[in-house]
């Protein structure tokens, strides 16, 4: 629990539970004070985690009547054919200004939580899972349902998508300190409370992304050709003859 913000651990507990089938499609969550009691944290805990389901699409929030499963539909967008790029150019534009807006907006506490994601990137505590946090927080600053859903749609695109994550796996692996100083420039941007920095920020670290998709494409295709052009040669050469 303490390598993560608290109300998140319980998003992903519920989570699980609804997908296990403890709380079906359509079901009503047990009231928020039992849940606090049966995770042993706060009631604003679970409100905060209640908020983020309903802005990821998995509970409804009916006013006087309590917290309703819904149907699960975030897989939806993956169904798409969407490239590593055009996923790439979206959440540059998208959390490009979510980091400017969050720059107005982002807590002292969030701002807490965010370095100790650099912290867990650095020691190589889970990098992947400390970037997607990163990422989630500064969205999560923005105070805007909107903004939040939208980027977890493309984080959902980002790890279904077969294509896309074998685009990121051979980029993304070969990057971490250059990932992490780039984090570390939206950091101090957010701690600044400088939004054009910030917008900057992100958008350089997408840019970096986006060329090394471009470079690794460029090689996987020139391998290709090399390896159809040597068994052309293979085929056709008359070494055999003049040896």
């Amino acid at each position: 629990m303490k390598n993560r913000r608290l109300f998140w651990n319980i998003v992903d507990k519920i989570e699980l539970l609804i997908d296990s089938g403890q709380y079906p499609a359509g079901s009503r969550l047990p009231p928020e004070r039992e849940l606090a009691e049966n995770f042993e944290v706060s009631r604003p805990t679970i409100r905060e985690a209640i908020i983020a389901l309903e802005v990821l699409e998995r509970v409804e929030v009916k006013t006087g009547s309590g917290v309703y499963v819904l149907e699960n539909t975030t897989k939806q967008a993956v169904q798409h054919d969407v490239s590593a790029f055009e996923l790439t150019q979206a959440r540059a534009l998208v959390e490009g200004e979510a980091a400017a807006l969050a720059a107005t907006t982002i807590s002292e506490e969030e701002l807490v939580n965010l370095n100790r994601t650099l912290i867990e990137m650095e020691q190589g505590v889970d990098p992947e899972a400390a970037d997607k946090e990163f990422h989630t927080i500064i969205s999560t600053a923005t105070r805007n349902k909107a903004i939040l859903l939208s980027v977890t749609n493309l984080w959902n695109m980002r790890e279904s998508s077969p294509s896309v994550k074998l685009a990121y796996k051979g980029v993304c692996s070969q990057s971490d300190s250059k990932r992490l100083e780039e984090h570390r420039a939206i950091y101090t941007a957010l701690e600044n409370r400088d939004a054009q920095a910030a917008r900057a920020a992100m958008h350089l670290h997408f840019n970096r992304l986006i060329n090394a998709l471009f470079e690794a494409s460029e090689a996987k295709a020139l391998e290709e050709v090399r390896k159809q052009t040597s068994e052309t040669r293979d085929l056709y050469s008359l070494n055999h003859l003049v040896s």
